[in-house]
């Protein structure tokens, strides 16, 4: 089965992900989620949840786990307007650093608060935002998720 994106208008065919980015990205989304849901921070979102950023063209992104604060969730079976609050992305195997790098901008240019990129394969974790980028060795994002962490070696051990 395959997934798209709408980026500008154009249909975007993705692939299925292999056991290691499903492995990654569940356990972000198990840990944010007992944290955020513990606190009532929000809501937590799965990679099926598009997120329409912009309109004419429309761009629909999923991203493999999302972040709403609790002020801006709204109930709807609909895409969710507007960008999360943080977006995770698990790069997969047959994703090339200018697919990366396009949705990068992509969210940033939507407005998200922040971007979290894991790569399994070389055990990186890049946080970005509006003013810049940082590597790092685990995801704590205070400003936008108050309290939570994940370690590199909880992500992809």
């Amino acid at each position: 089965m395959w997934r798209y994106e709408l980026v500008r208008g154009e249909l975007r065919k993705m692939s299925p992900s292999g056991a290691s980015h499903g492995d990654v990205a569940a356990q972000i989304i198990t840990s944010v989620n007992q944290h955020v849901r513990s606190r009532r921070l929000g809501k937590v979102y799965a990679s099926e949840t598009g997120f329409r950023i912009s309109r004419n063209p429309d761009t629909v992104c999923a991203p493999d786990a999302a972040f709403v604060r609790a002020e801006r969730v709204v109930k709807t079976d609909r895409f969710f307007e507007g960008p999360p609050d943080a977006a995770f992305e698990v790069v997969s195997p047959n994703d090339t650093f200018t697919e990366i790098d396009e949705k990068t901008h992509e969210w940033l240019r939507a407005g998200v608060r922040v971007l979290v990129i894991v790569d399994p394969r070389t055990k990186n974790i890049n946080v970005h935002r509006e003013n810049g980028a940082h590597a790092t060795d685990g995801i704590a994002i205070d400003d936008v998720v108050p309290g939570w962490k994940i370690s590199l070696a909880e992500i992809c051990d």
